[in-house]
C-alpha cells in the first residue's frame, strides 16, 4: 500500500483528488502544500497530491512556486475534479431563518462564492480558513449557531453539518486541477483509462535577457512542428524585476522527435528549458457523468 499526502485535513477537495487517483492506499493529511511537497520530496510519501489551478481563480502560486525554486520533483499525473461549494450550518434552521454574524472558509472558496454571499449576507463578517474543510472541522467542535462556513458535501458528512444552501458558488463550471508528485523516478498512478482526458508535457522556458522577439521565437518552435499548447503562463524568477520564466503545457508525451526537436531549437536560441513532467490527465467528471 503506498502513501498519499494532500493538503488536509479530511473533507478537502485536494482529498476527493487523491481518492479519486488511489482509491485503495493510505492517504495523510497535511497542513500545508509545502509540508505536503517537503513530505513527498524526502520519500515519506510515495505521492503528493496539491491544487494548481481553478477555472475561477487561476493558478495557485504556492504549489508553482515551490515545486520550482524549492523541491523540485516530476509531475507524473493530473487530475481535475468539479468544485460544488454549499453553505454548511451547525444549526437546525432552515436557510431562510438563517441569520450568521459570520461565514469561514478558504479566501478562493470566498472568492468563488461572493455572489450569493452580496446577495444573501451582504453584511455578515467573512473570516478566513486555512482549508474549506477546516472552517468545517472547527465549526462541528464549536457548534456555535451564529457561524456558518463553506465547504464541499464530503466536509459537510464527515463533520456531521447541515447543508443550508445547495451550490453556491457563482460559475456553475467551476473545476480545479491538481498536480501528483513524486520523487521516485517509477511513479505511476493507477486510475481507470475512461478517466484520461489527454497527455501533456509540462515544460518550463527562461528566455535570454538580451534576445529581443525571445518569446514570438520560442511559440514558433511549437507552431511550425503543428504542436498544441493549452497553456502559457509567466512566473517572475525571483532574480529581479522583470525578469521571468514561462510553464508550457504542450498536449502530448514526450516523444523520440517533435518535442526534442522543439527543446533542441529553443536551447539554440539561449533559452533554458526543463522538463517538470510527462504525463496523463485524468478528470473525475468522465466518471461522474456515466462515460466511464
Amino acid at each position: 500500500m503506498k502513501k498519499i499526502g494532500f493538503l488536509g485535513p479530511r473533507g478537502t477537495f485536494t482529498e476527493m483528488a487523491a481518492k479519486f487517483m488511489f482509491p485503495q492506499d493510505e492517504r495523510i493529511p497535511l497542513k500545508t502544500i509545502p509540508k505536503t511537497i517537503d513530505l513527498a520530496f524526502n520519500k515519506g510519501t510515495d505521492y503528493a497530491v496539491v491544487p494548481i489551478e481553478n477555472a475561477i481563480e487561476g493558478t495557485v502560486n504556492v504549489t508553482l512556486d515551490y515545486l520550482i525554486h524549492q523541491k523540485p520533483m516530476p509531475i507524473v499525473a493530473s487530475v481535475s475534479i468539479g468544485i460544488a461549494h454549499h453553505l454548511l450550518t451547525a444549526s437546525r434552521k432552515d436557510f431562510a431563518s438563517l441569520a450568521p454574524k459570520k461565514i469561514i472558509s478558504h479566501p478562493q472558496a470566498l472568492a468563488q462564492c461572493h455572489r450569493f454571499i452580496q446577495q444573501h449576507f451582504p453584511d455578515v463578517t467573512i473570516e478566513h480558513a486555512d482549508s474549506t474543510a477546516q472552517a468545517a472541522a472547527a465549526l462541528a467542535k464549536n457548534q456555535d449557531e451564529d457561524v456558518c462556513v463553506i465547504a464541499n458535501r464530503e466536509a459537510a458528512n464527515l463533520y456531521g453539518l447541515k447543508i443550508a444552501a445547495e451550490d453556491i458558488h457563482d460559475y456553475r463550471e467551476n473545476q480545479t486541477r491538481f498536480l501528483v508528485v513524486s520523487a521516485h523516478a517509477d511513479a505511476t498512478p493507477i486510475v481507470p483509462p475512461s478517466a484520461q482526458t489527454g497527455e501533456v508535457t509540462t515544460l518550463m522556458i527562461t528566455l535570454p535577457l538580451d534576445f529581443t522577439g525571445a518569446l514570438h521565437q520560442v511559440l514558433s518552435a511549437f507552431a511550425w512542428r503543428k504542436l498544441n499548447l493549452s497553456k502559457i503562463e509567466s512566473r517572475p524568477t525571483k532574480t529581479g524585476l522583470g525578469n521571468y520564466f514561462f510553464i508550457i503545457d504542450v498536449e502530448q508525451l514526450m516523444d523520440d522527435v517533435l518535442l526534442p526537436g522543439a527543446i533542441a531549437e529553443l536551447s539554440a536560441l539561449g533559452c533554458k528549458v526543463d522538463v517538470l513532467g510527462s504525463y496523463c490527465a485524468y478528470s473525475d467528471q468522465l466518471v461522474q457523468a456515466g462515460k466511464g
